[in-house]
């Protein structure tokens, strides 16, 4: 069977032009939804999930009505694929009932695998570089390096419970842990500090 989804991004905007491209497809059951593809909850996209049987194909005026992005495009199709429903789109170069259309969208998917790669080594290498000349990346400091050292030697006299001195800092607890962190690897603590 052949099921349509049609959405656009506003109330004040039009199916019509899409509710008729389907209807000229062939398809027997049309969902949509006129709200942002952003939005994850979509009542017209979740009554097309619920009515999906193996065999059924998803048909689509273009790919952006149904997927933001092509990762999300991609978790679709093979969410789609484990459910034994095909996809086609109207106006793009994917139909996933024909090998040549299978073999696009496999070829998309590896583009966008080897996009993420890239992207995951590039932040890997700026902050490894980061790292060797002391930058940690994140919030900068709460506390002057002053109040750093005042809290550091207050810390290594144990007069005072890391609560208090948190307490005292107007500091929580995680960025406590996280300034000694980064303050012990400026200053290795002595052996009796330990």
């Amino acid at each position: 069977m052949l099921i349509g989804y049609a959405r656009v991004s506003t109330r004040e905007q039009n199916l019509d032009m899409q509710l008729d491209a389907l209807k000229k497809a062939g398809c027997e059951k049309i969902f949509h939804d006129k709200l942002s593809g952003a939005r994850t909850e979509r009542p017209g996209l979740s009554r097309l999930k619920d009515s999906l049987r193996p065999g059924d194909t998803v048909v689509i005026w273009r790919l952006d009505r149904l997927a933001r992005s092509l990762k999300d495009l991609i978790t679709w199709v093979n969410w789609l694929h484990e459910q034994g429903v095909s996809l086609k789109s109207l106006n793009d170069p994917i139909d996933t009932t024909t090998p040549a259309g299978e073999l696009v969208f496999h070829i998309f998917g590896a583009i966008a695998e080897f996009e993420r790669n890239v992207n995951r080594e590039r932040s890997r290498a700026g902050m490894e570089a980061a790292r060797a000349r002391g930058r940690f990346g994140g919030r900068p400091p709460t506390l002057s390096n002053d109040k750093l050292e005042l809290l550091m030697s207050l810390y290594y006299e144990k007069k005072h419970s890391v609560i208090k001195l948190c307490e005292m800092f107007e500091i929580s607890k995680t960025g406590f842990y996280k300034m000694k962190q980064r303050y012990e690897a400026k200053h290795p603590p002595k052996e009796q500090r330990a």
